[in-house]
């Protein structure tokens, strides 16, 4: 994923991507190009090192009999980033069986899924929130 367009020379890279897609870990580094105009690290880049993570992980997991969809984001910027920030991001069986039992005959489903992004002295920098769409796909999508 260190080679997708959208992360390639961002200072974005993924540390870590389970083989299983259940847990993943990434950092932005605190570059002259990752930072804002006071000198902190860019909004856009932070929630960007986010912004994909949980429908991939969700629609790995699901797998092809779903369709899976970002619906929604917020993020709410609680200290100023500085030095390299990391969000972190693990997906549980039982988010998963909440998710197929929800969905069951078609239902759409709209749930939200946190992630903190942390500075490496533990300061949590920002909240970030993502809203999926999850639902069957028709047996005419399948």
């Amino acid at each position: 994923m260190n080679l997708w367009p959208p992360f390639l020379f961002t200072g974005i890279r993924v540390q870590h991507l389970s083989d299983d897609f259940r847990s993943t870990r990434v950092v932005l580094r605190h570059t002259p190009l990752t930072s804002n105009y006071v000198g902190t690290a860019f909004g856009g880049s932070v929630f960007a090192m986010t912004d994909p993570f949980w429908m991939i992980m969700v629609l790995r997991n699901l797998g092809p009999d779903y369709v899976v969809w970002d619906r929604a984001a917020q993020i709410e910027f609680v200290a100023p980033g500085r030095g390299r920030l990391t969000a972190t991001f693990g997906l549980t069986e039982d988010v998963l069986d909440e998710l197929r039992e929800a969905a069951a005959g078609g239902a759409k489903v709209l749930r939200w899924f946190s992630t903190d992004v942390v500075a490496d002295d533990g300061t949590v920098v920002a909240r970030v929130r993502k809203q999926l769409y999850v639902r069957e796909k028709r047996p005419s999508q399948a």
